[in-house]
């Protein structure tokens, strides 16, 4: 399932540190794989909002390019209610 976190921690970005505002994770699976994909609103000191995606694996975020499928598009959109600020910074909400 799906869920939406509301957190306030820091995270490390090429602007500078940001607080994550809001942060959905969308577990996944392929064959005996399993990840998940994080989308998380951050905020900079200064205002600004970053969007971050990333993969998840045992706890830990990795690099690389982020690929959903269409039924894991669903899942996410299902996440954003609960997460309502994120998913109007997506256009989503």
């Amino acid at each position: 399932m799906a869920t939406a976190q509301a957190k306030m921690r820091q995270a490390a970005t090429p602007w500078g540190a940001a607080g994550v505002i809001e942060e959905v994770t969308v577990p996944q699976r392929v064959g005996d794989k399993r990840f998940s994909v994080v989308v998380q609103l951050l905020e900079t000191r200064s205002g600004e909002r970053l969007i971050r995606f990333a993969y998840k694996t045992e706890g830990a975020a990795r690099r690389g390019p982020v690929t959903m499928r269409a039924r894991d598009l669903e899942r996410l959109r299902a996440a954003l209610e609960r997460a309502p600020v994120l998913g109007e910074a997506l256009g989503l909400g």
